[in-house]
Parts: structure tokens; sequence; C-alpha cells
């Protein structure tokens, strides 16, 4: 497979149209089945983190206080990227935000992303949750830190996206893997 960005965010809510923002980044670059490079930072937007969010990703309004400012941080993290095809787990999560935080630098993506949730539903379909978390334990992967913190996800989704390339070699009989394959899958 091509090399690929695995993305995370971490964020103050469930969708940018309502006001949320990004609170922390995270990207994998994957390349030969292994991570090759990683890029993460913690963002100020200037908005306040929810209780409840701190309490499920240990981000504090302390430390968004003293990060850098969020559209710094995505003109970093885009340049990271650049061009390279974007995976993400629930994609249509971390596509929001993506779109939503290159917008307000006056970029936009130029890439589709994959899904790693929706491949693991058809590839691993008696899996008891499609969760990141679930399905890091059902496939035996390593679990690469905290959950909820943008790079032990990102880490677990390049993981879960390796392990979801071999399912399709191993069991699919499929020897060449594309991101354009694993988009239509």
């Amino acid at each position: 497979m091509e090399v690929v960005a695995v993305i995370d965010f971490e964020t103050t809510g469930l969708s940018p149209a309502q006001g949320d923002r990004a609170t922390e980044i995270a990207a994998v670059i994957v390349e030969g089945g292994r991570v090759v490079d990683r890029y993460q930072s913690l963002m100020n937007a200037g908005v306040r983190v929810p209780a409840y969010i701190e309490a499920l990703t240990g981000i504090s309004n302390a430390m968004i206080r003293s990060a850098p400012p969020a559209g710094e941080v995505m003109r970093e993290v885009s340049d990271f990227i650049g061009d390279i095809p974007i995976v993400a787990h629930n994609a249509a999560f971390d596509a929001k935000f993506w779109d939503a935080e290159l917008a307000r630098i006056q970029r936009s993506r130029t890439q589709d992303f994959v899904c790693s949730l929706l491949l693991s539903r058809r590839l691993f379909p008696l899996a008891p949750s499609h969760r990141l978390g679930a399905l890091v334990e059902y496939a035996r992967l390593p679990v690469a830190g905290r959950y909820h913190r943008a790079l032990a996800d990102a880490e677990m989704a390049a993981s879960l996206l390796v392990r979801l390339e071999e399912e399709l070699r191993l069991h699919h009989q499929v020897h060449e893997v594309s991101v354009d394959l694993l988009r239509r899958i």
C-alpha cells in the first residue's frame, strides 16, 4: 500500500458546525506497514474545554492555554501531511474537524479520507464493537498509550490499518492493497 497519514483529533465536542474546536491533533505517516514519522500538538483555539471532555481526554484548559495557536498547528500538520492520503478511525468525525480547522487558515484538503472504522465493519464483522479500543483488543494490537489522546489513538489506528491490510492479503487473497481499494471497501 502507498504511504498514508493516519490522523486523530481531540476536540471540545462533536461538531465544528456548533462551535466545537480541536484541542489536539496527531498524524503518523505509515510506510511499508510501519510508522515512519509522527506529528503531535495540543492547539489553542480560544475555546473552553468542557469538564466531561477533560475527564475523557485528560486535556485541561491550562494545557490548552499554553498550547500554540490552532492556526499555527494546522499549518504545520497540513504541511507535514501534504497530499498524502489520509486515514482516520471514524473518518466522518475527523474530516469535519480537519476541513473546519483548515478553512480557518484559508486552506482546504486535496485528498479523500479512508475510514478504518468502516473497513473494520467489513473485515471484522464478528468484532464485539468497532470502537478503536475494542478493535485493538479484538485484533490483539499493542496499546500505544492513553485512549482519547491524539498520538496514542493515531498510532493504534495505524496498527489497526496495517492489520486490516494483512486481513485483505491473507484471508481475501488481495495481492495489491491500495488506498483506492480501501476507500471502495
